[in-house]
């Protein structure tokens, strides 16, 4: 096990950016994102030297209390049925909590929810395993919607779509809407359209800085892409691509010329990126796990993705180690207590 030092960034970042697991919150990049957390990376090596296992760490300093708080996003990356690397990354855990006096650490691997053997390990080396429901109950979603690639062209692709979502992608290019690769001159549009979005779908919005950064942190591995109807911006979404996997993180779209379809093109597009790169997966991210409720309000976007003819993936949730229990009950009181001051003060202002 190895704490990284800066100089040793470019060779962790060549093994997350190709591993198979790799994910871009675990790029080395993804601090520059989170610039109000600090970071570190931890690295497993084999006998020979070389990285096998790898784990990017946010820690976020808890004022007052004392403590920090570790979390690996969609980490550890490495083959997660390997006990003696998973044991070598968790030892550099320890020694971060020790070096930040955390009280507790989470990890929320990409690893399906079947996978009984990875939830076995992590149990038994002192983890507590935690998902709620629905799927957004935590820091990121637990059911995702994602359609494997599997070597098919754009045409096969294509015919695989649902007929409704052929036809709606149909209708925009015979409309005029346009979809374009833009530049952060394009950010104050997509904020707009954000938080239009945001008002409409009763979710908190990032601010400008945030996508700013994002954009620069993660270079050639992010695009913004915009729709345009009779040259006016009207959707928008910012995309990474990265270890071969395309994931569209963020959307928005307008209140006007929704009848054109854009939001279909522009995934149409984003797809055909993942394609033209060699990408195995194009994750349209998350969704409620409530698939029943056709009434649930959360429903209309699981039956927008559905339409791309892809698959529910249910992941394993979050696995947390608890180094101060007193204190990170203290710091999930606190929490808990500031999310009720926000909701009442929204109620208020309702």
């Amino acid at each position: 096990m190895e704490i990284l030092k800066p100089e040793q960034y470019s060779e962790y970042e060549a093994f997350i950016s190709t591993h198979p697991g790799g994910q871009f919150t675990q790029s080395v990049n993804w601090q520059k994102v989170k610039s109000n957390w600090g970071f570190e990376a931890i690295a497993s090596r084999d006998k020979e030297g070389k990285i096998v296992g790898g784990m990017s760490v946010l820690i976020q300093k808890i004022p007052f209390i004392g403590t920090s708080f570790l979390y690996a996003p969609r980490g550890p990356v490495c083959d997660l049925h390997d006990r003696d690397v998973l044991e070598d990354l968790k030892a550099g855990v320890d020694a971060l909590a020790r070096k930040y006096n955390a009280h507790a650490f989470k990890m929320d691997p990409d690893v399906l929810f079947s996978d009984q053997t990875f939830q076995g390990i992590a149990r038994s080396m002192g983890f507590t395993q935690s998902y709620g429901p629905d799927g957004f109950e935590g820091i990121q979603a637990r059911f995702n919607y994602r359609l494997y690639l599997n070597g098919r062209t754009e045409e096969e692709l294509f015919a695989n779509l649902t007929q409704k979502t052929r036809y709606n992608c149909r209708l925009a290019m015979k409309k005029g809407v346009e979809i374009r690769v833009v530049g952060q001159e394009y950010l104050d549009d997509f904020v707009r359209i954000m938080e239009t979005t945001g008002a409409r779908d009763g979710f908190n919005t990032r601010p400008k800085a945030y996508f700013a950064r994002m954009l620069d942190a993660l270079g050639e591995h992010v695009r913004m892409y915009m729709g345009f109807y009779e040259g006016q911006p009207i959707c928008g979404a910012i995309t990474t691509n990265y270890a071969g996997k395309t994931c569209y993180v963020y959307g928005a779209s307008d209140n006007v010329y929704r009848n054109v379809m854009p939001n279909y093109l522009i995934q149409w597009e984003m797809i055909k990126w993942a394609v033209e790169t060699g990408c195995t997966v194009y994750d349209f991210q998350g969704i409620s796990g409530d698939l029943e409720n056709e009434d649930g309000h959360m429903y209309g976007l699981y039956r927008f993705k559905r339409g791309f003819n892809g698959q529910v993936d249910e992941l394993a949730g979050e696995f947390d180690y608890i180094y101060q229990p007193l204190k990170a009950k203290m710091v999930d009181h606190a929490i808990a207590l500031n999310g009720k001051l926000r909701t009442l003060k929204k109620k208020l202002r309702g």
